[in-house]
This record gives structure tokens, sequence and C-alpha cells, in this order.
């Protein structure tokens, strides 16, 4: 039985984000910026996202704004800049003087006054103005952001303007301070990301409801996409959605281009869907695996539930003052107990991750910040070193757990063909190998279960209500639950 779609859908398909939350977001750069050795009349420049063109055609594809500047900002405009005058908490919002002619294609074209309602900032002004400005603070330092993400390997550019040769500027201060503010969610924004979650879980849930042997895997792409738009008012995706089906579900970061969701769903194979939303910048990130035939084979349960044991296990241990690399420690010992115990390995299992035994069936890291983006910024600062151990390499942060962060736990078991036969010829590792057994895994594929978390202050909020258990995945495949609220009452 599928789940109806409701079309007419009313209010609860929409989320209300206030100013007062980039009001809030710029006062905490504020007082993080205001050291004493940050002179007086400083200010913060920054810049906004631009839109761009695929290749050299005229096809603009959807503008999206740069997270950081919307963190401070919140305008969804593209070409905007951004003043924030440290000493009075002033904010000047800078948009584009756009020519007549955006008036007959584009709409109408708004007055600054318009934009500084809309936004909430003391002032608005245009972009050409920029240098007249900071020139009439007469600023000692302008803070730009400049920086290194520690997912992407790329910088985060400067703004830029005429004249800007004439200040003394600070491309270091900024950057690492923004991200630390964006690690911790305020109230206002969790009821944002707590709405993301709720909307996310719903599509997730209509997916699992309309999965099928015979379907393609972008068929279930495009049922998330449209229940997330239609249910959820989500105009964006938060990545690459990932929609894989037998094999396909070992291949980690399945979906892209060269691998875009286009195998035929067979019977007997497992599903991996890892997909999130993106509601006016504010993103979610969940992942359920299940069975496409809706019933759960022994082989089937004996890989998901390890996965489903290793990620209750972190859950339920998570609270402020845990480092997070304990945490992979954790699923690591969680999940080579459970194929130990099937058969599937011998031997200790503390020897087991010793010999990086847990990098083999679960080589990404246990799971990073929400925000913004989706691997959200703020994973490693100069005080958080990356640890160099197969595994844990891929931790995205190694940080100890604060209230107000929000991270994803999001562990996995997989049968990856390259890492198995590596082992195998590796006498440190073939030893802890069953391998008559592992080889009635060949073709298994993997699974990852995915929920975001929010630390609180004596533990946590498991933000994602998604079917999960095997009882649970199986009622909502064969049409007895059919609703969230549904689980929420069991």
């Amino acid at each position: 039985m599928s789940l109806k779609i409701d079309i007419d859908c009313g209010a609860d398909v929409t989320c209300d984000i206030p100013n007062s939350i980039f009001r809030h977001n710029r006062e905490k750069i504020i007082e993080r910026m205001l050291t004493p050795e940050v002179p007086k009349h400083s200010l913060i420049v920054v810049h906004g996202g631009k839109d761009t063109s695929r290749a050299d055609c005229d096809f603009e594809p959807l503008f999206r704004q740069e997270s950081n500047f919307y963190y401070m900002f919140g305008a969804k405009e593209p070409g905007c800049m951004g003043i924030i005058e440290l000493d009075t908490k002033k904010s000047i919002l800078l948009v584009p003087h756009l020519p007549d002619s955006y008036a007959v294609w584009m709409g109408e074209i708004k007055p600054p006054s318009y934009f500084k309602e809309l936004y909430g900032v003391d002032e608005c002004r245009y972009t050409e103005e920029i240098d007249s400005i900071v020139s009439a603070y007469d600023p000692e330092i302008v803070y730009l952001n400049r920086g290194r993400n520690s997912d992407s390997g790329n910088y985060a550019e400067p703004a830029k303007w005429a004249g800007d040769e004439k200040y003394r500027v600070d491309l270091g201060k900024l950057y690492p301070v923004l991200h630390e503010c964006r690690c911790f969610k305020t109230e206002e924004e969790l009821k944002v990301y707590r709405y993301c979650n709720r909307k996310c879980a719903e599509a997730h849930m209509y997916v699992m409801a309309n999965c099928k042997p015979g379907m393609y895997e972008f068929q279930l792409e495009s049922i998330f996409r449209f229940a997330t738009y239609m249910r959820g008012g989500c105009r964006s995706i938060a990545f690459v959605p990932i929609a894989a089906s037998g094999p396909n579900s070992s291949t980690l970061h399945y979906g892209h281009a060269g691998a875009p969701n286009d195998r035929l769903i067979k019977d007997g194979d497992m599903t991996l869907i890892d997909m999130g939303i993106e509601y006016k910048c504010f993103t979610s990130d969940i992942t359920r695996s299940y069975p496409a035939n809706g019933k759960f084979t022994d082989d089937q349960k004996i890989i998901y539930e390890a996965v489903l044991d290793m990620q209750m296990s972190v859950i339920h241990s998570l609270k402020p003052g845990i480092a997070w690399p304990d945490m992979h420690r954790l699923a690591y010992k969680v999940g080579l107990t459970h194929l130990r115990d099937a058969g599937l390995l011998v031997g200790d299992v503390d020897e087991m991750i010793e010999a990086d035994i847990g990098h083999i069936f679960m080589p990404h890291g246990l799971g990073h910040f929400m925000g913004h983006d989706t691997h959200d910024v703020g994973g490693y600062t100069k005080t958080v070193t990356r640890l160099t151990k197969p595994g844990f390499s891929s931790l995205r942060t190694a940080k100890v757990l604060e209230p107000g962060m929000v991270i994803t736990v999001e562990p996995g078991i997989y049968f990856v063909k390259h890492l198995l036969e590596k082992a195998k010829a590796n006498p440190a590792q073939a030893k802890f190998l069953n391998i008559p057994v592992l080889e009635r895994f060949e073709q298994f594929g993997g699974v990852r279960i995915e929920d975001d978390v929010l630390i609180t202050a004596d533990g946590y909020e498991d933000l994602t209500v998604c079917p999960k258990s095997v009882h649970d995945v199986e009622a909502v495949m064969a049409g007895r639950i059919t609703k969230i609220e549904e689980l929420e009452k069991l």
C-alpha cells in the first residue's frame, strides 16, 4: 500500500525564519571578535554569493546564498555585501544597484529601504557605495573572511572592492570565529532544524512506502524530491541524493554523475537511501536502509541490526564532554562484535580495532556537524588535530561535544570488494576474516542508518523521527504505518 501525498497541504508546509536569528548570529560573532587586541573603530566586511552560468551558455542555475553570509544577514539575493561595525554592533546590508532591464525580465526593482525592512538590518545601501561607507568609519582594521574548509579543502575568499588597498586588513581572525559560532545552534535556529528533520523524515517514509522491485533507483530519488517540495516547501536538496540498491549500496557516495541512480532494483536487494533537504539554507540529512521487497531476510537482519545497534549505542552515549573519536571507536566495537557473533569474523574485537578491521567495514567517519551546509563547518580548529589511524582519519571532527551542537550519527557496514581483497592479502588482517562466510555477502552491498542529533545540556535530543526498527520499516512498507505521528505513539 502506498502512502498518499496530500496535495491540499495547508500551513504546515512552511516554517517561519525570523530576522532575529541573524541578528543574534551577528551578536555572537561580535562577542567572540571583541578580544583585547581588537582596536576600536574596526569593521567586518563580507560578501555573499554571485550569480553563475553553466559553462559558457546563458543558463543560470538557481542561486543559493553563500552560507557564511547567509548566517550573518539572511539575505537570499545574489551580489550582496555586508558590513558590521564592531563598536556599535551596527549592521549594513549592501545590495546591487540593478539596471532598468531587470524590471522587464526579473521583476520589480526594490529600493534599499525594502531590504532594510525585509532583513531587519540597521541600514541598507548599494554595493557601489562600499568604499565611501568604509572610509567614513576610518577603521583601524577591516576583518575579512578567509580560511580553508576542513572538509572540502576549498578556501573562502575575502571580500574585494575598488579602493580596498587603502585599509589595514586582517585575514585570519574572522574565519575561525565565524565557524565556531556556526557550531552552536540557538533555540530559534533549532525550530527550523526540527522542521527540516520532520519534512525530511516524512519524505523518507514516502520513499520507503513506495519502494518495490522493478523500479529504477532514480524513481526513489524522484519521490523524495517531489515530497520535500510539495510537503515541505524545499525548493533545493542538501546534496546529491543517494538511491543505491544491491551492490551499489557499498559505494559510499553513489549517485554522482558517473553513477546516477540508474540501476533497476531487483527482488532481494537491500536499498540504501541517503537524502537530505534544504529549507532556505537550513539542512537535514537522513539515511535509511531496507529490503526492496519490504521483508528482511535472515542475512539482511544480521547486518541491519548490527548497524542499528551501532547507532543506538552511540546516540544513547551522547552528552556534553564526550569526545567524538571515542564514539567512532564505540561504533566499531559494537559492529565488529555483531559480525563476530554472526560468524563473519573471528578473534578478539579490541585486537580487530587495532588491526583496522573496523575501517574495512566502515571506512567513513561516524558523522558530521549539520547546519547551513550538510557537512557543516567547525569540525577542525587550531586546537583540534585530525587523527591518522584508518577510519578515524575520515572523521569530519575530533571535537569534544558541547550543548547546542547538531551532529549526524551514521554508522554503516559495507562489503566493499576493494577493501576486502586488500584485507585478505594482509596476514595481520586476514586472520580475523571468516572468508567462506564473507563470500556469502559479496553482493550484499551495505547498510547505513543516519539521524541528526542535538547535544543538550544533560544529554541529547534525536531530531530525526523516521522508521528504523525492523518492525517499523516492514510495517511502513506493508502499509500498516502511514504517518510519523503513529511512530511517536509507539
